[in-house]
């Protein structure tokens, strides 16, 4: 059918977001009187969320009554310094030029809630503006389920079989194979090195950002 719509996941596809988390779950363990984490271990566990970020900084599983006031004091450190330290990753701007360039639409599925999304984004004043940003709170169901997808196709004006999503999480994987979507993992991203990427069984494959280009050229 053509390729209509790429579609991105945010932190770690789209944005390099770690710094500001880095800050946050460090600054979080400071008021605790606990030593700096490695940057690499906040970095590989971003896109696991901000519940997985409170439990690596506090070292609490998910049933510790103590971790929710954990979670929202890491909250309140990461809506103080939103955006601060977040970037595109090297090699994304000229994509999504590009991808305009080309009359494709382009937009962001995350799981990040709308209200960090939409000033996350309004920070950074990217020069690109994206036809849809979808956010857990937009829908039913958040990835993995394809509800998110499927409704970013729609206010892009195309058939998921028309869109690509980009992500670099197993989630973002399945919810785009879910939808009927192309995918393609991005290997840029916030990725454990004990994962195995192979697994997620994603149509493509990038090591970086600079190769969206060749790979959009590839399926027009």
């Amino acid at each position: 059918m053509g390729l209509k719509a790429v579609l991105f996941d945010l932190d770690g596809t789209l944005l390099d977001t770690a710094p500001d988390f880095i800050v946050c779950v460090n600054r979080l363990r400071l008021d605790h009187g606990n030593p700096p984490l490695p940057d690499e271990s906040i970095r590989s566990n971003v896109s696991n969320g901000a519940r997985a970020l409170t439990r690596l900084a506090s070292g609490l599983d998910d049933g510790n009554p103590a971790l929710e006031p954990l979670l929202c004091e890491l909250l309140a450190h990461y809506r103080e310094i939103l955006g601060n330290h977040s970037t595109l990753f090297p090699g994304m701007a000229d994509s999504l030029r590009w991808i305009e360039a080309q009359g494709l639409s382009w937009g962001i599925v995350t799981n990040k809630p709308s209200g960090f999304t939409f000033p996350l984004l309004a920070n950074l004043a990217l020069p690109f503006t994206p036809a849809t940003v979808i956010c857990p709170d937009h829908v039913s169901r958040s990835k993995p389920d394809p509800e998110p997808m499927l409704l970013a196709c729609r206010q892009c004006g195309c058939e998921p079989a028309e869109a690509i999503y980009l992500g670099d999480h197993v989630r973002d994987i399945e919810a785009g194979r879910a939808a009927g979507m192309l995918t393609a993992s991005c290997e840029w991203g916030y990725i454990s090195p004990e994962e195995d990427i192979a697994s997620w069984r994603a149509d493509y494959r990038l090591a970086t950002a600079d190769g969206i280009i060749e790979l959009v050229k590839k399926i027009l």
